[in-house]
């Protein structure tokens, strides 16, 4: 697989698509370290293997610590491996849009997207993924009223698939004098980055497009032109708005990627949906629905509903500790469509 990839990029016309060669090689570089993972693996289950052969020969139990200590070691590794091994459905490995939408509640709702916008870019950049922010819409006072983000590295969209839902936070609110306790609400939507040669149909009658004036958070000026774009779809009433080039040719490029990967994640949805009617299946998780919850107070806890995973620790949580989340959810699919 590894000799695939550098055929291709022995090419003549490899760099002619900058951005699409630069995707091959973060892909050849992920094979290759997954690959690598395998090896080590495999060297520390033989060393393992034959430091316990060694202590059962000599009879030597100061051994049986470091053996113990390897193993831990080994099946930390293991899990995480396994966890790069699920990802195989065809989309996993593209780069993800995701956006965050506060629900009712004002200022409350939009502080707890912005808490949420840190979380995933903290998350995205334990990863070693890029994060471009495609559209930004700040709240009112404080937080945001919307959010898009273009998170990009090898699997992110099959790491990011997992937050896809509601999102409840339960806290003594800052922002009421009276210390009583609010329920806020936002939700997450994820797609993969789809590429122009994926077969969706987009009639350009199908499209009302509104040029407008770019901001950034806070309110700044990206710039004084109406570079920033909003596509609506007027079939499926999709909206995808996009405002961090500073030319409108690229904003509108860029959304009409947004709106292809929209598109196309709601033909795979509409796909599922029959299939589960055929099977007379019924999802235990509604579109729209509550997936998570993080409690502020009366206790500290973050609790996963579709597999009961769940931490107290909530202040690593909101700086980014995902994975045993996304590990959860992942396997939970396993599961499901072993059954």
């Amino acid at each position: 697989m590894i000799a695939n990839f550098e055929e291709k990029m022995a090419a003549p016309d490899f760099w002619d698509d900058n951005e699409k060669a630069q995707g091959v090689i973060a892909e050849m570089n992920a094979v290759k370290s997954s690959v690598d993972s395998y090896e080590q693996l495999r060297q520390e289950y033989e060393d393992a293997g034959m430091m316990a052969e060694l202590a059962d020969e000599e009879g030597d139990e100061t051994l049986v610590g470091e053996i113990e200590n390897s193993v831990r070691s080994l099946l930390g590794k293991l899990q995480e491996f396994e966890l790069q091994l699920l990802l195989n459905q065809p989309y996993d490995k593209l780069n993800a849009i995701l956006e965050l939408h506060p629900g009712a509640g004002g200022t409350e709702s939009q502080d707890w997207g912005q808490m949420l916008l840190r979380m995933y870019t903290r998350w995205a950049e334990k990863r070693g993924f890029k994060v471009e922010t495609l559209d930004y819409l700040a709240g009112d006072e404080a937080g945001i009223k919307s959010v898009t983000l273009l998170i990009k590295g090898y699997n992110a969209y099959g790491y990011l698939k997992a937050e896809k839902g509601v999102h409840r936070l339960v806290r003594i609110s800052p922002f009421d004098s009276s210390g009583r306790r609010h329920t806020s609400f936002v939700s997450c939507d994820v797609v993969p980055e789809i590429a122009d040669d994926v077969d969706i149909e987009i009639r350009t009658e199908d499209l009302k497009i509104d040029t407008y004036r770019a901001s950034g958070a806070g309110g700044q000026h990206i710039n004084t032109t109406d570079s920033a774009v909003r596509i609506t779809h007027l079939p499926t009433g999709i909206v995808v708005t996009c405002q961090n080039e500073r030319s409108q040719i690229k904003n509108r490029e860029r959304a009409m990627t947004m709106l292809r990967s929209k598109l196309y994640e709601r033909k795979i949805e509409e796909q599922q949906q029959q299939l589960d009617e055929i099977r007379g299946e019924q999802s235990d998780i509604a579109w729209g629905s509550q997936i998570r919850s993080y409690v502020f107070h009366p206790y500290s806890m973050v609790k996963d509903h579709r597999t009961s995973v769940e931490t107290g620790n909530v202040g690593a949580v909101m700086d980014g500790d995902l994975d045993s989340f996304i590990d959860g959810y992942l396997r939970s699919q396993i599961k499901l469509d072993a059954e």
